[in-house]
């Protein structure tokens, strides 16, 4: 009976870590802009520099 006592222990703790953790992320802004990765992706983020070989010609 004791082991379920540590148990629900340990649960609980291991929920208000995770809310807490949630509620940081939240307030701290990593959800703020959900779709302005996807749109990175799409586009370059500078124009490639020539290699050596394109240099000499």
């Amino acid at each position: 009976m004791t082991e379920l006592l540590y148990l629900i222990t340990i649960a609980l703790s291991l929920g208000l870590l995770g809310l807490g953790s949630f509620l940081w992320a939240l307030k701290s802004g990593q959800f703020d802009d959900l779709d302005g990765a996807a749109h990175r992706i799409l586009f370059d983020d500078e124009t490639p520099q020539p290699t050596q070989s394109e240099k000499g010609r």
